[in-house]
C-alpha cells in the first residue's frame, strides 16, 4: 500500500475512534457549548454522560443564564444574605425561579422564568399610583397573609377608579414579549363591577397604546357562559341572581374576565408590550373606570405583575 494512502486511512481511523467521542473534549469546552443553549436544553443534555453532567453544573454555564444585572437586583433584596450564601450559580438560578424575592424596600418582587431565565416583576400596591389611595374613606391599607408583600390596598368605595404603574423598560429582558396583569381578589360584598367594564392599557409613556375593556368581577364570566338572569337591587346597584336558563357551551374567555392564579389571587391581563433590544423609556400600565360615575368597591389589590407571555 502506498505510504500516502496508508497515512490517510490511519488518520480517518483515528478520527473515527477519537474524533467522534465527546468524552475526549475538555469539560470547560463542553461547558462553553452548554452556555450557548438555554437552561432547559442544558439540563436535558446533562443526561448524556457524567462529563456533560459535571459541565452542566458549572458556574460558568449558569452565570450565562442569569440576567447580566442579577447582582445589583439581589443586592436590594431582603434575602440578599441567604442568596449570596448559596453554593452555586445553579442553586441561585433555581431559587429565583421557585419563589419571588422582595426587592426595592418591599415595593417590588423579582423572579425568573425557569425554562428561559427571562425576568418577571411585580409592582406592589404601594408602588402604584392609586387615585384617592391615601384617603381612608375610599381605600384602606391592610396586611394579607396570602400576599408576598407587607401591605395590600383594599377598595372601600369610589366613583373614580384609577390605578397606574410604571417600570423602566431597561429592567426587562430584551427581545421579549411581555404582558401585564392586575393581581387582585374580590371581598365579600363586592359591588359596582359586575356589569361595568374598566378600561386597561399598556404602553410606553408618551406613545400611543391600545385600550380595551375588561371586567374585574370574577362571576361575570360564569354569568356570560350560563346566561344567569340578574336583578338590580340596593343602594349601590348590586345584583342578585334570580333565575337561570339552559346552560350553553362555554365560550372563550378572550382575556376579558379574571383567571385564577396558583397563589390564590385573581389576575386580569392589561395588555402586551414587546421589549426590543436597547429599549428605553418608562412602561406604563393603567386600570380605570371614570366615565360611569357609579360607585364600586370590595376589591383587594396586591399589585401589577409584568412577565413574559407564553406562546
Amino acid at each position: 500500500m502506498p505510504p500516502q494512502k496508508h497515512a490517510s486511512q490511519t488518520a480517518r481511523k483515528s478520527l473515527g475512534e477519537e474524533g467522534m467521542s465527546l468524552n475526549v473534549l475538555p469539560e470547560g469546552c463542553i461547558a462553553n457549548v452548554l452556555a450557548f443553549t438555554g437552561p432547559r436544553d442544558a439540563c436535558r443534555l446533562s443526561i448524556v454522560s457524567s462529563l456533560f453532567k459535571s459541565a452542566e453544573e458549572s458556574d460558568a454555564v449558569w452565570e450565562r443564564f442569569l440576567p447580566r444585572d442579577y447582582q445589583s437586583i439581589i443586592f436590594t433584596s431582603d434575602s440578599y444574605v441567604l442568596l449570596a450564601s448559596l453554593s452555586s450559580k445553579k442553586q441561585l438560578y433555581l431559587r429565583l425561579c421557585e419563589k419571588p424575592i422582595i426587592i426595592d424596600d418591599g415595593k417590588k418582587s423579582f423572579s425568573l422564568v425557569k425554562k428561559s431565565g427571562k425576568k418577571c416583576y411585580m409592582l406592589s400596591a404601594r408602588d402604584l399610583m392609586i387615585v384617592w389611595g391615601d384617603t381612608p374613606t375610599y381605600w384602606r391599607w391592610n396586611s394579607d397573609s396570602s400576599s408576598r408583600f407587607g401591605e395590600v390596598a383594599e377598595l372601600i368605595g369610589v366613583c373614580w377608579l384609577e390605578i397606574r404603574g410604571k417600570i423602566n423598560a431597561t429592567m426587562l429582558s430584551p427581545a421579549t414579549l411581555y404582558a401585564a396583569y392586575l393581581v387582585f381578589k374580590p371581598k365579600e360584598g363586592v359591588y359596582g363591577l359586575d356589569y361595568q367594564p374598566v378600561e386597561v392599557g399598556v404602553g410606553l409613556v408618551g406613545s400611543e397604546n391600545g385600550k380595551r375593556n375588561v371586567y374585574l368581577d370574577s362571576q361575570r364570566g360564569r354569568a356570560h357562559r350560563y346566561h344567569l338572569v340578574r336583578r338590580r337591587i340596593g343602594l349601590h346597584n348590586r345584583s342578585r341572581i334570580v333565575g337561570m336558563q339552559e346552560p350553553v357551551p362555554a365560550s372563550e374567555n378572550n382575556g376579558q374576565h379574571p383567571k385564577e392564579r396558583g397563589d390564590g389571587w385573581l389576575e386580569i391581563e392589561l395588555g402586551e408590550f414587546f421589549c426590543k433590544e436597547g429599549e428605553d423609556g418608562e412602561l406604563e400600565m393603567s386600570v380605570q373606570e371614570v366615565k360611569s360615575g357609579d360607585w364600586k368597591g370590595g376589591l383587594t389589590v396586591e399589585g401589577i405583575e409584568i412577565r413574559p407571555k407564553e406562546g
